[in-house]
């Protein structure tokens, strides 16, 4: 009975980290695997998609369908991913909302939210030795000089150019820090991309579409897989250097979601073509106290649900120190 009503839970609990998630990476500037590491199921994202190997062709081959599932950690895999389609879906229409009537808030509030966890990913390097302290600045100082370049106004056409686009927005995606919608927008491929779905989405099928969008989604796979067994090889030999640069570049990526900022192109009304520049908060103004509420509220919020995610492992793991002692 008690074993019935956890494992339900479990899976819940997997689909609502899949749908913060993929209500992350639906602005550019926020990232998917910020969120998973926020919510302590980055190792085992990373550990799942690089189980996609030659020991999985090998089981599924020999129709051993349970280790298979067991290998890739599929249960895992596809309450995350279904959350995520539900995040992206149903958080597309509010995100957007947000970003058109409240971005500086909106901004506040995620600022607030990788600003805390940069504390939490910090915290986790047992020694700050001078090896991790260049890790993470020379990681800040790239993601901060990343999210400042300016959007590619003519990007080049082709396939090539596309499966090109997918292996760096999917691998910017599983990065902390780095936003893969926000790659794709300095690419030239974000409306591109983000146009084809929606029409093949409403029935507007053409040939070109698909072979577009099956071009961007093998690229995509191709980063995924390639750049996920980077990141489990680095975490399993240098883990307290690769979690301090993933710390910098939570850090640097700050520059692009800070709240304060100028409209610098008012007369355009979509979100994903405006400019704005960065400028110092005006305590004067009400919004700008808003602003920090905001931060303080989200950031509070990320260090409470890490010690909850903290007496959720050691619940978890009472059953084996009771059978130890």
């Amino acid at each position: 009975m008690t074993q019935r009503s956890i494992i339900p839970t479990a899976d819940l609990l997997q689909v609502a980290r899949g749908f913060l998630m993929g209500g992350a990476d639906i602005i550019p500037g926020v990232s998917g695997g910020t969120v998973a590491l926020i919510l302590g199921i980055y190792s085992r994202l990373v550990t799942a998609i690089t189980r996609f190997d030659a020991t999985l062709i090998r089981l599924l081959i020999q129709r051993q369908w349970q280790a298979a599932v067991v290998h890739v950690d599929l249960r895992f895999l596809v309450a995350l991913g279904t959350g995520i389609l539900l995040g992206i879906g149903g958080l597309a229409t509010l995100m957007h909302h947000l970003l058109e009537n409240h971005l500086q808030v909106t901004f506040a509030a995620f600022f607030g939210m990788i600003l805390a966890s940069c504390w939490l990913v910090g915290r986790a390097v047992p020694h700050w030795r001078a090896t991790e302290v260049v890790a993470a600045a020379l990681a800040a100082i790239f993601a901060y000089w990343l999210v400042g370049l300016p959007l590619l106004q003519q990007p080049p056409d082709g396939n090539g150019y596309t499966f090109l686009c997918g292996v760096l927005g999917i691998c910017a995606m599983i990065l902390p820090g780095i936003s893969g919608s926000f790659i794709l927008l300095i690419l030239g491929k974000y409306s591109d991309i983000t146009g084809l779905l929606k029409d093949v989405l409403h029935g507007h099928v053409s040939v070109a579409a698909l072979t577009t969008i099956a071009v961007f989604v093998v690229g995509c796979a191709v980063g995924l897989l390639g750049f996920s067994r980077v990141l489990k090889w680095l975490l399993s030999r240098f883990e307290p250097t690769t979690m301090a640069a993933l710390c910098g570049f939570m850090a640097g990526s700050l520059r692009k979601i800070w709240p304060f900022k100028l409209d610098l192109t008012p007369d355009l009304t979509e979100f994903k073509h405006k400019l704005y520049e960065n400028v110092a908060p005006n305590f004067g103004r009400l919004e700008s106290w808003y602003c920090l509420a905001a931060i303080v509220i989200a950031g509070g919020l990320v260090l409470l649900l890490d010690r909850m995610t903290l007496a959720e492992e050691q619940i978890e793991h009472l059953p084996d120190t009771l059978e130890a002692e």
